[in-house]
């Protein structure tokens, strides 16, 4: 599930290994020709699952944004991906992949200014690992705009970076397709 607008080079991605999201809440992704099915994250898990019929696997990569309340990030962030895997399982989708934040997973690294965001991805990560789905966690760093480059660093500490949204859609590809990716949780950067 790409749950964010889909910039061009992710959609070629995804159309060269044909593949289709499944929920997009961004409408104008429609005009530009990707098969979509609209879903609000804040509606029941039963429209959830509705809209996620037929999918193989989820790459939950959904976010409040940045000038988001803290409202709006418990809702997508945490709320929005706890009902998500509830509707991947209530229709037999085993594969999930989860967008969540650099260091999520250590509090020590929580900038103040986005605890409410952190404690949000760190909980949704943490559901994720306790279900029966068959889990992938990729914790970028600062996303940006910027050309993917195809070279990142991945591991379980790396320092604060950044990382082009390109190169994050390059991860999550070959978290779906490339055995051996499943209970893994790592940080991702750009590298030189």
């Amino acid at each position: 599930m790409f749950n964010h607008a889909i910039q061009t080079p992710t959609r070629q991605l995804l159309q060269q290994h044909n593949l289709q999201p499944a929920i997009l809440r961004i409408e104008p992704v429609i005009e530009k020709g990707v098969e979509a099915r609209l879903a609000d994250l804040e509606e029941p898990v039963a429209q959830l699952a509705d809209a996620l019929a037929g999918v193989d696997a989820v790459a939950f990569t959904a976010g409040s944004g940045g000038g988001s309340c803290d409202d709006k990030t418990l809702l997508v962030d945490l709320d929005g991906a706890v009902k998500t895997m509830a509707a991947a399982q209530a229709n037999g989708i085993k594969r999930f992949v989860m967008v969540s934040a650099w260091q999520a997973s250590n509090r020590e690294n929580w900038a103040d200014a986005l605890k409410p965001y952190y404690a949000a991805k760190h909980y949704a990560d943490r559901e994720l690992m306790r279900s029966d789905l068959e889990w992938t966690i990729v914790r970028p760093g600062a996303l940006t705009d910027d050309k993917g480059t195809g070279r990142v660093d991945i591991g379980e500490h790396l320092p604060a970076g950044k990382i082009p949204r390109e190169d994050v859609a390059h991860v999550l590809l070959g978290c779906l397709t490339t055995d051996g990716m499943v209970d893994k949780a790592f940080d991702v950067m750009s590298t030189d």
